[in-house]
This record gives C-alpha cells, structure tokens and sequence, in this order.
C-alpha cells in the first residue's frame, strides 16, 4: 500500500492548514487587476457564464458567500485578510439593469467563474491548477446549483467556508490535503487514520509577500465587501493596422486581416480601422457587423500601400479613440488590436493614458524590428500579445489574427481554427492532409488558401462523402492571392482532404486555413487554449509550455497534442505534449497537455502554436472532478472506529462517463514571449533531470515494488544516468535531509527514456524488524552531468500484517471495501435470522399438520 504525500511531504491536523497557508502569500502580477493592498484583497472578478439564464439570486447568494468567507478568512488568518472591492461581470444576455461598464474586465480574467458544470450533477467546486504547489491557479468554478440550491450546504458546508478553501487553492497554489482514492491509511502503530496533508510554503520560492510583516487589521474593521455589478455588453473594437516598408509584408498583412473580418470577429461587435506612420488616418468609422455585406465593407477599408516615414504608435491610438468613444460616449471595454512592425522609442510617453483609458490592447508584433514596449503595452491593459516573423514559409499572421476573439465568454459564437498550415512548394510539387469536422462544429465553415504567384495553386478538395471541390468551387482573389470557400449549412462530419498543387515555374509558400463555428447553441465546441507558463523568461529557468483542450469545461483525453515554438530567426522546436501526470503536467488525465521547453536558441521574441487531433475513437472520461476541489471527507475516526459520512453526491452519470466525441482536429495560436540572458555557445548543461511526482509504493511480503514515470536527462526529454532510491521511517527527514536517510541498492536499476514506465522491487531492511511495518521512500534522478533533480514525492509502504488483524491494518481496504464488507456481514446476519424464522415457520407447520391429522 502506498499513500502520496501532498506538496510539503507530511501529516499534520487539519484545523490549521488555513493559518498556515496565509502566513505567507504571492504577489499579485504586474498589471493583475486583483491586488492585495494592505489588508485587503481588491479587485476580485466574478464573471458569470453567458450561457447561466437570468437568476437573480445567484447574485445575492454571491455577494453572501464572499461576504462570509471575508469574515471567516480575517479570523483564520488571525486578522490579517479580507475581501473587499468585488467585481461581478453579469453577460449581455440578461436584461439591462443599470449596470456598470466594465474597464480591462473580461470573461476569461475572471478568478471566479459561474457556469454550467462540466458533467452532469457534477456540482461540486473546484479550482483549476496548471502549476505546481505554490503556483496561482486558473480560477474556481461554482455552479448556478451550488449557489442557489442549500442542500449542497449539508455535504460541504457553508459557502463561504468553501469559498475560502478554493480561495487557498487559487491563490496560494494550495493542493488537496486529503486523499479522496485512501480516505483512511495505517500508521507505523497500526492505527487508522484520515488521509490529509500538510501544506508548507515556506520553502517556496513564488510566495514572496510575508503576510508577517503586514500590521493586524484593527478589529473594528469592515469585513464587509464591496460589490460592483458590470454588464458585458457588445464588443467595441477598433483594429488598427500599420503597414511595412515592404509590398510582400501589406500583402500578407491584408491576407490575415481579410480573414480576421470575414470570419473571426463576431456578429454585432463594432468595427473600425484606423492606419497610422507618423500620422493616423481613420479608414473607416465603427460599423455594426449585422451581415456579410458588412464584413466585405470593412475588408475594403484595409490598406493596400505600405506608408511612408516613421512611426507613431501614440498618435495611431490616439485616434482609435476617438473613433471608438463617437459611439457611445466612452472607451470603457473597448478591445483594440494593435499591429506594428516599426520601432517607437516614445510609446512610452502615452502609456499611462492608455493604461487608464479602459481599453483592452491586444499587440502584434511584426517581425523583428517591432518596437520592444508594445508587450508591455498589452500587459498592462489585460491584451493578448502575438508576434509573426518575416519568414515568408510561416502563417503566423493569420494564425495571430485567428487566436483573438471577443472576452465575454461566449464560446459559441468563437470561430474556432481547424486547420493552418503551410511551406515552400516546389514547382508542380504538392502538400495536403486530411483535416477532421468533428460533430461539435461546422457552422461558418472556411477553407482559405493563400499563394505568392500571380497565379493560384491547384485546389482539391474531397469532403466525408466523397464531393470534390475545385478552383472554380472557391472565390479567388488574384490581387490580394486568396482563395476562399464557405461550405453552405453545416459542414459534413469526417475527415476532409486537400491538396494544393504549385503550378508557378519557381517554388513559392502555399497555405491552407480551415475555421468554423459551434454547430449547436447548446452543445460546446472543442476548443483549445495554449500559452506559456511566463510571457516572459530569463537563462536559464526552463518554461511549460501548457494547452488545455475541453469541450465546455470538460477535459477533453487522448488527444495527439503538438506545440510548434518559433524564435525570431531560429529553427522551430516542436515538442509533443503530454497529460500523464509526470513532469510539468501535474495532473494526469485532467485534458491540460504540457511540457518543458528549454531550448532557447535565441534573445527576443518567440511564438507557439498548438497542433492537436485526437483518431475516431472512445475515451473514457474520469468520473470525478480531476482539479482541486471542495473538501468532502466520507468518514471519520471515533474511539478507534470508522464512524461514515453521507455519500458525496454524484459527478457523473453512467452516460456520461463515456466520451460520445470522436476524431476532431485544431489548430491554436498560443500567443508570443520573450527570453533574455541567453548565453553564447557552447552551452554548459544546467538543466538536471525533472523531479518524480508520482511515484507509488505497493508492497508483497517483504518486498517493496515502486513504480513511476522516468523523468529525463533535461527535465522531461531524453534519459537519466542513474537514481537514487532512500527511505526512512520520518517523511520529514526524506524531505529535509535526504542525503542521510537509509539508501537502497539500485545498481540493477538502469533508467528508461522519459515518459516510460519504472518499476523497481526491493526488500527494506526495516520490514526484517517486527515492530517495524511502515516506511517512506523518495527518488532523485541523476543525469550525466552529475546534476541532480528535485527530490520526489515521499511515497509510503505499509508491510503486511497477519491475519488476525486485516481488517483494521491491510492498507488497501479503503472507504468503499469497508463500507461493502460491512453491508456484507449485515446482510449475511440477515440471510442467516431469516433462515430460522424460515425453519422455525416450517416446523410450526408440521407440527399443526400432524395435530390436524390426529385429530381426523
């Protein structure tokens, strides 16, 4: 049997975990809208679904809920935090009710998020987590039903109390200090026990804010919060375009912004374009997208001449302003996307007012002359960053362009990118492959071909049923070198293949794009997130690379997921990621793809890109919630005895555990980052191999038989040289002096490449002890350049007990064993009374029968 260990490595009770959580806390990133000032966290953001229908006790039961976690939190915390300016985002879909506007707050920033569940009666909260212990998470997720609904209060206690357990998993990248699959385990003592853990952070790097220096907060304090209510209304944006001194870049730039108006935008959103050198020109004033003849308009407005002279950022915002504030009076929730590809030493000079204007900055950087401040720019004001290269043979523009859509949360009116490919052809030489529509899209679907030539390529394409689609078939512009088809309905469901022929005398770079839409209002598309664990790193700390891949917010498995990284003028590293809960993915089979980059070729910029298929084929889907959740114990420890719990309520349905969705295909952009201190070749190695973070214990007799997932010779790629195997029968001294705890002979123990299995059997010396039945052991891997990897996490082995104690010490009887051999016993006590009523019945019968008989 064994039982691993949270962040922290150790037991402890679980009445303070929270004091010991909030004694040290993470600073708020730079330009996060949630701060801690003071004693107060300011700025939290509650965004409401778009798809959640109008309830307006949702909103009274969430200000109640953080209201009481803001008390509870100040005397956990022994006085020092509290809630206290709180933002509430209500969607566009419920009836207008004096709400506020908002500034930089959008669906998709929001650290609580309301919605439906991600399987059915799957009502329980849960904070998504990407990092490791100590690393923020994503944000919690309550249910309409949580909210309103009180008999969820029974199994997990009040709301606040939840609410302030999230909040730790949130905030301060808390883990789980209890083990829903061995509620209860066997001490050294053969004693039963709850299964929990402790929770330290102060070896933590990230946490950076001693909540110890802060001053109490006085007692008369206001532990009340204040609440904002801001309505996400129609999306306000003004697309500012700045040419290049050269004619290959406009076009390639109109390419993609043909495409961003043709497909991308949404319907009613506000558009305008506004161009800029050293002066702006406003191209086009704010017109509604009501239908296609609108978005072929604004595609007309786009430039089709690079400009002259230098280039004024500030000015060409400035007038994006102005455009945007005609409209209604205001730049409040206004998205701007801001495309450059000339330096500006005095962006810097109008940052603050644009900081303040309320407008959201998303910036595309291109090439590598773009001026260095416009990812600041994008950072402050809550904007999406991008960079595209001049390579000719890349489709980063259009993939920049396809990866920015509104932030009101509403999924269904995305596009979604199916497909972007593309390279240098060879005359009469060809490229293709086959794409996947999967039955979650197929609205608005478009396959989009771009060329150099002055002629197009040859086009075939063949749809699911066999239907072939040639040049003739798609709208071909031979000025701006796009061919376009839109597939009338819905498209067909299956695989479709294409082949693009260059014809041209001279090779030239040919692509193909393929968008859509969410075929059904009320079913969610497959959709694909991907960014980097930091938008900017420095030599040597390696990056995650991460994509999260759901259906609404259901985790989406066995997918194929491939991320492509590109520096400015480098060679393209293309890693494959992975969701086996082994080296930077932290949880297994939770649909969040990750891995470890730390090929840095170069200073500067870098893009991703994300590749993801998944063949036609079943996965089972996990019956319970794979994140961080709220605290439900099924039983507890009286005088010795296992006294039960009601059940926890049910995740999933029976229906619903199995995954209906077949193959499908995408394609994401995962925005850009910056890497700086690279150093000059040769490079030393720095980077040891990835720490161990499931490794188990079972045992057989005397025998301990450990298994793990083999980390690399760099973190998560290639193969160690060695490991190192210890054990103690103190998991704080593995954790904290490992060097000197009880060392196991491993020189059998040749290691496998990364990500394969290891299993590894030895007999411990402390089992030959009688009074001995419990042992932890931990692994470190060893690379060959000596460098060692963190130490894993502490996995415990209980030995065997004999017979006479099995019940109450064999480890692998968990809650549900227990509960079914009682039921068990219970019932064959039943069997056994109902047999003598059932005997003593017959004899009574016999008895009269016989008197009856005397008696005739």
């Amino acid at each position: 049997m064994a039982r691993r260990m949270g962040c922290g490595d150790g037991a402890a009770a679980a009445a303070d975990w929270l004091l010991k959580m909030t004694l040290l806390a993470l600073v708020a990133a730079r330009g996060a809208a949630l701060q801690l000032q003071g004693n107060a966290y300011h700025g939290l953001l509650v965004a409401i679904n778009p798809q959640v229908p109008e309830d307006q006790r949702l909103l009274a039961n969430i200000r109640e809920m953080i209201t009481e976690a803001s008390f509870y939190l100040f005397n956990a915390t022994q006085r020092r935090v509290y809630f206290q300016n709180i933002k509430i985002l209500i969607p566009a879909t419920w009836k207008a009710n004096n709400y506020g506007k908002p500034q930089h707050e959008t669906y998709e920033k929001a650290e609580v998020i309301v919605a439906a569940p991600f399987w059915k009666h799957g009502d329980e909260p849960y904070t998504l987590q990407y990092g490791e212990c100590g690393n923020m998470g994503k944000y919690i997720h309550f249910t309409p039903n949580f909210l309103v609904n009180d008999y969820l209060i029974d199994v997990y206690g009040s709301r606040g109390r939840a609410f302030v357990h999230e909040w730790a998993h949130l905030r301060w990248g808390v883990f789980d200090e209890y083990d829903n699959e061995r509620p209860f385990y066997i001490t050294g003592q053969n004693q039963v026990k709850v299964t929990r853990y402790l929770i330290i952070l102060l070896f933590l790097i990230s946490v950076l804010m001693d909540f110890r220096k802060m001053g109490l907060g006085r007692v008369d304090s206001s532990f009340n919060p204040c609440f904002s209510l801001l309505e996400t209304g129609k999306v306000w944006g003004s697309f500012h375009t700045l040419g290049s001194h050269f004619d290959d870049r406009i076009n390639r730039l109109r390419q993609a912004a043909e495409l961003y108006l043709l497909q991308i935008v949404e319907d009613s959103s506000y558009v305008g374009i506004v161009t800029f050198n050293n002066e702006g020109e406003i191209r086009t004033q704010l017109l509604q997208i009501v239908n296609k003849d609108i978005r072929k308009q604004l595609a007309s407005y786009l430039p089709t001449a690079p400009p002259t002279g230098r280039t004024n950022i500030c000015a060409g915002l400035q007038l994006g302003f102005e455009v945007i504030k005609k409209q209604d009076g205001t730049i409040y929730g206004s998205e701007i996307i801001l495309l450059t590809g000339g330096e500006d030493r005095k962006i810097i000079e109008c940052f603050s007012n644009v900081i303040n204007s309320g407008s959201i900055i998303h910036t595309i950087a291109l090439g590598s002359s773009a001026a260095k401040e416009v990812e600041q720019l994008a950072h402050e004001t809550g904007g999406l960053t991008f960079f595209a290269s001049d390579r000719l043979d890349s489709n980063d523009l259009i993939d920049s362009f396809s990866g920015i859509s509104s932030g009101t949360g509403d999924t269904f009116n995305h596009s979604i990118q199916i497909e972007s490919a593309g390279g240098r052809i060879e005359n009469y030489k060809q490229f293709g492959r086959a794409v996947t529509i999967d039955s979650t899209v197929g609205k608005d679907t478009f396959f989009v071909v771009t060329w150099q030539a002055a002629e197009p390529p040859k086009i075939a394409l063949l749809d699911p049923s066999g239907k072939n689609y040639t040049n003739k078939d798609f709208e071909v512009d031979k000025v701006l070198r796009v061919a376009r088809l839109q597939i009338p309905g819905i498209a067909e469901v299956g695989e479709w293949t294409y082949a693009l022929m260059n014809t041209h005398l001279s090779p030239q770079v040919l692509t193909m794009t393929v968008t859509s839409r969410a075929s059904n209002s009320t079913i969610p598309a497959i959709t694909v997130t991907a960014h980097m664990s930091s938008d900017r790193n420095k030599y040597p700390k390696p990056m995650v690379v991460y994509a999260r891949v759901s259906q609404g917010l259901s985790p989406v498995l066995g997918a194929n997921v491939t991320a492509i990284i590109k520096p400015e003028n480098g060679n393209s590293v293309i890693l494959e990621l992975l969701d086996n809960g082994a080296g930077s993915d932290i949880v297994k089979n939770d649909g969040v793809y990750s891995k470890y980059f730390y090929s840095f070729s170069e200073n500067g910029r870098y893009n991703l890109k994300v590749h993801v298929q998944r063949a036609n084929k079943t996965v089972r889907l996990q019956p319970t919630v794979p994140w961080s959740h709220s605290m439900y114990m099924p039983g507890y420890i009286e005088n010795g005895k296992i006294q039960m719990n009601p059940p926890r309520p049910s995740i999933t349905s029976n229906e619903d555990i199995q995954s209906t969705v077949g193959g499908f295909s995408r394609t994401a952009s995962g925005g850009s980052f910056i890497v700086s201190a690279i150093p000059t070749r040769p490079y030393i190695d720095v980077f040891p191999p990835c720490k161990i973070t499931d490794l188990d214990a079972k045992t057989a007799d005397d025998t301990v038989i450990l298994s793990w997932t083999a980390s690399g010779d760099d973190l998560d790629e290639g193969q160690a040289a060695s490991y190192e195997i210890r054990t103690s029968e103190s998991p704080l001294e593995l954790r904290d002096n490992f060097d000197n705890a009880i060392p196991v002979n491993t020189s059998t123990l040749t290691p496998q490449r990364a990500g394969y299995k290891e299993i590894f059997l030895f007999k411990p010396e402390a089992f030959a002890a009688e009074n001995i039945t419990t042992i932890y052991v931990a692994v470190r891997a060893i690379d060959k350049s000596s460098l060692c990897s963190d130490i894993s996490n502490i996995a415990q082995a209980v030995k065997l007990v004999p017979p006479m104690d099995y019940l109450t010490a064999n480890a692998e009887y968990n809650v549900s064993t227990i509960v079914l051999l009682g039921c068990g016993l219970l019932t064959a006590i039943c069997l056994i009374i109902s047999a003598i009523i059932c005997a003593l019945k017959k004899k009574n019968k016999v008895i009269v029968t016989k008197t009856t008989t005397k008696l005739l």
